[in-house]
């Protein structure tokens, strides 16, 4: 299956160059020492957790299938590497017939993870896997802090529809992958055409302050959207004084009007007070949706408030203080020799400081109680304890180079719904903690 079959209408162009050049680097040194053949090992994994974070969302599994298989190296860019002697002409030829044809396996997109997780294990032969690494970190590391994010705030909102509004506060291309990220973390849809379009997100949108200013009146703005989109439409209600414009606006559209939207002030305080007028003008069943800088602390302090739903822009697609989950790629194992049946031999950094890493392919599995919680996130190397083969993590998304494991996006987002609902009440606090669960090393 590739994204045409999934009825996505853009095709992804070559992530070749998404890359560091001290990738190539190495590339030419081990093709050159005659090592780039040596079957080899990566996994994605990440250290800690943000601090405070209880917990991490795995997201950006479906752009790394979509990376991986477009990482090309065309005339265009077998012209730049050449002029610009980044690499010798017995790279450029390995190059123009690069295509990765390894195994990968992961987390599937959606589920929860910890420090240590094994999140993406790539392997194939040294040369083609280490090309891998700039662009597979680079996607799942943006992705998987704004999909975090909105896995907290959706939290914080109880239930009530979060609608994404970011597209204008970070790069246009950054913006349609936060979209992806916060539909898989629980939002329900995206301010973001070209989200809508590349990923089937659902899509709204109300009006700004601009579309009221260019009226002579609050009234005449209204009545040209009602008359426009209908009674069910969403108007904007801060542009002058709150309370006269909801009067208006319930004049202008009726009692069924869809929505209105307040954008400034005390939110918590707004919303009671225009919750109660619209009620006095039978209006009841008209929404109230708030906006203005929320994250998820701002969120949680609505709870009690007569709001419908929430708009979330900076704060969502900036991982909200947390932009990245400094998640690294590191060789863990390789070959012997050359030869292809040579046993693979665990590596590891071994450094003084806080950058060692842990030798060896790994599996893992999260151990529950007799409730079926999750207790703890278990990784080990070697052969999988009987009772644990039942509730291992990682599956297989390529292999031999084919991807094997495109899915839906709905089906993300409906895993990390039940993966974090599998987790202790506690990773729901918003307050600052240790990871919810600890993670455990079983040696071989």
């Amino acid at each position: 299956m590739d994204t045409a079959d999934l009825g996505l209408p853009v095709d992804v162009p070559s992530t070749a160059l998404f890359t560091d050049r001290y990738e190539l680097t190495m590339l030419q040194a081990a093709l050159r020492a005659g090592t780039a053949d040596r079957r080899s090992v990566f996994e994605v994994f990440t250290r800690r957790l943000p601090e405070g974070r209880r917990y991490g969302v795995v997201a950006g599994t479906g752009r790394v299938l979509d990376a991986v298989e477009n990482f090309r190296f065309d005339g265009g860019v077998l012209d730049f590497l050449a002029q610009q002697r980044i690499v010798d002409e017995a790279t450029l030829s390995w190059l123009a017939d690069y295509r990765f044809r390894g195994d990968i396996w992961g987390y599937p997109e959606g589920e929860v993870y910890f420090p240590g997780s094994p999140i993406m294990r790539v392997e194939g032969t040294f040369a083609e896997a280490v090309l891998l690494e700039t662009v597979i970190l680079s996607i799942l590391n943006h992705d998987s802090a704004v999909a975090a994010a909105a896995s907290r705030m959706s939290t914080a909102a109880g239930g009530r529809p979060l609608i994404e509004m970011g597209a204008r506060r970070t790069h246009e291309l950054a913006a349609v992958a936060a979209a992806r990220a916060a539909y898989v973390g629980g939002f329900a849809t995206t301010s973001d055409l070209a989200a809508g379009f590349r990923y089937n997100i659902p899509t709204v949108g109300t009006s700004a302050h601009a579309f009221t200013l260019l009226h002579d009146s609050e009234r005449d703005a209204f009545i040209a959207q009602v008359e426009s989109h209908g009674s069910d439409t969403t108007l904007l209600v801060d542009t002058y004084d709150v309370a006269e414009a909801v009067r208006t606006a319930v004049e202008v559209a009726g009692k069924d009007l869809g929505a209105v939207r307040i954008d400034s002030g005390d939110l918590l305080l707004l919303a009671h007070r225009v919750r109660q007028q619209l009620d006095e003008l039978g209006a009841k069943n008209t929404r109230i949706v708030v906006t203005s800088d929320l994250d998820e602390y701002a969120i949680a302090s609505l709870a009690a408030a007569p709001v419908d739903a929430y708009g979330v822009g900076t704060q969502l697609v900036t991982g909200s203080g947390h932009p990245t989950c400094s998640m690294v790629y590191k060789l863990v194992a390789r070959a012997g020799s050359d030869a292809s049946d040579a046993p693979l031999l665990p590596v590891a950094k071994k450094s003084m400081g806080a950058k060692s890493s842990v030798g060896g392919r790994k599996w893992a599995a999260r151990r529950v109680d007799e409730h079926g919680v999750a207790e703890a996130e278990v990784i080990g190397t070697g052969a999988v304890p009987e009772e644990l083969a039942g509730h291992q993590l990682l599956v297989r998304l390529v292999r031999g180079g084919e991807i094997v494991a495109r899915e839906p996006l709905d089906a993300a987002r409906d895993r990390h719904m039940a993966a974090r609902a599998g987790l202790p009440l506690s990773a729901t606090q918003l307050s600052r903690g240790e990871p919810v669960i600890p993670t455990e090393y079983l040696s071989a």
